[in-house]
C-alpha cells in the first residue's frame, strides 16, 4: 500500500478534482483505491456524494466522519474511533470530511512540543490521521490511499503529511502557485526534520503505529492551462517556464543550470489542459469527466475531449506509480 498526498498551500488550483479523478481512475484500473477527505472545507466528499447523503452523515447521530473518529481525542475521553468506510464503488472507498474538523487544530498545534518531552497522549494526537488511515485502508484492502488536504500550512496539514509517504503538488501556471512552491519546500523539511526528531524521543513498547513522515516529493502536476494548436497560450507560457527551477531550488534543494523545458522535465507529472465543459457536465452526472457517456450530453466534439482526458489521467496514473515505490 503506498499513501500519496496531494498539497500545496495557494488553494483554487483544482486539487480535489485531481484526487477525485485519480481515485476513480486508479479503481477502474483494478487497484483497491480510498480516497481520505482532511480537508475541513470537505471538497472532495462533496464531490462524491450528493447533498442528501451528506446530511446524513453529518448528522450528529451518525459518527460517520473523520471528524466523528478523532471527537475521543478532542474529549479527552479516549483514542480514536475505527472510521466509517463511504463505498463509492466495489474498488473505491471514502473517508468521508467534515467542515468541523478545523476545530481539532488548536489540539494538534498544542500537543506538537509534548511530543518532545515523551508525552504519549501527544503522540497519539498527532498520528491519528495515520491511524484512522491504516484502518480504513484494512476495512478497503487497500492498494492506494490518495490524501486531499487544504491549501495552507497549518497543524491539520502537518498532521496529514507526516502520514503521507509520497507528495504530489498540483499547481496553476500563475505567480501565486510559484509563490505557494517556495513555502513548501522549507516546510516541508521543517515537518520532516521535527517529526524525525519527535520519534527518538517516543517511548518504546507503546503499541501505537508511528508514520515514518517521508512526505518524499515526487513531482508537479500543471492545472488547467490553456492550449492553442497543442501549445500553451503566451500568458500561462512565462509561468510554466519557471517551475522547473523553482520545484529544484525550494522542493528538493538541487538547483541546475540546465533547466530543461516544463514538458521535458522529468518531475513534471503531466500537463493537464482546461476541459472546459466536461467538469460541469461531469458534476451534473456526479461521474469523472472521462466517464461520460451520451447519455449525459457528451456529443460532438465532447467526445473527443473526454477521450484526450481519459488518456491525460491514464498516463498522469501510470507516472504517479512509476515515481513511487512499487506497490506491495
Amino acid at each position: 500500500m503506498k499513501t500519496i498526498a496531494f498539497f500545496n498551500n495557494k488553494g483554487g488550483v483544482g486539487k480535489t478534482s485531481l484526487v477525485y479523478h485519480l481515485a476513480w481512475m486508479y479503481a477502474a484500473q483494478g487497484f483497491s483505491v480510498l480516497a481520505v477527505d482532511l480537508d475541513p472545507q470537505a471538497n472532495l466528499s462533496s464531490m462524491f456524494l450528493d447533498d442528501n447523503r451528506l446530511l446524513q452523515l453529518w448528522d450528529e447521530t451518525e459518527k460517520s466522519t473523520v471528524y466523528d473518529s478523532l471527537q475521543p481525542l478532542k474529549d479527552r475521553t479516549g483514542d480514536i474511533l475505527s472510521p466509517h468506510l463511504e463505498i463509492i464503488h466495489e474498488n473505491l472507498g471514502l473517508v468521508p470530511g467534515h467542515l468541523a474538523l478545523s476545530s481539532f487544530e488548536d489540539l494538534l498545534s498544542e500537543n506538537w512540543p509534548k511530543c518532545l518531552a515523551g508525552d504519549l497522549g501527544a503522540f497519539r494526537i498527532l498520528t491519528a490521521f495515520h491511524r484512522i488511515m491504516q484502518d480504513a485502508a484494512k476495512q478497503q484492502n487497500a492498494d492506494i490511499v490518495l490524501l486531499d488536504v487544504g491549501p495552507n500550512l497549518g497543524a491539520i496539514n502537518r498532521a496529514a503529511l507526516i502520514a503521507a509517504e509520497y507528495v504530489v503538488m498540483p499547481l496553476a501556471p500563475d505567480l501565486f502557485s510559484l509563490q505557494g512552491l517556495k513555502n513548501l519546500g522549507p516546510t516541508l523539511k521543517e515537518w520532516r526534520k521535527g517529526w524525525k526528531k519527535r520519534l527518538e524521543e517516543l517511548p518504546s513498547g507503546t503499541g501505537i503505529s508511528m508514520p515514518t513522515g517521508a512526505m518524499q516529493p515526487i513531482g508537479y502536476v500543471v492545472m488547467q492551462h490553456s492550449v492553442r494548436e497543442d501549445r500553451p497560450v503566451k500568458a500561462y507560457q512565462r509561468w510554466l517556464d519557471r517551475i522547473p527551477r523553482v520545484y529544484r531550488e525550494s522542493i528538493l534543494g538541487d538547483p541546475i543550470d540546465n533547466l530543461p523545458t516544463p514538458k521535458q522535465d522529468p518531475y513534471n507529472l503531466a500537463l493537464l489542459r482546461h476541459y472546459r465543459s466536461l467538469m460541469p457536465m461531469a458534476m451534473d452526472a456526479r461521474k469523472p469527466m472521462f466517464f461520460l457517456k451520451h447519455a449525459d450530453g457528451a456529443i460532438g466534439s465532447h467526445i473527443e475531449a473526454v477521450q484526450a482526458c481519459y488518456k491525460d489521467f491514464h498516463d498522469l496514473s501510470v507516472k504517479i506509480l512509476e515515481k513511487s515505490e512499487p506497490i506491495g
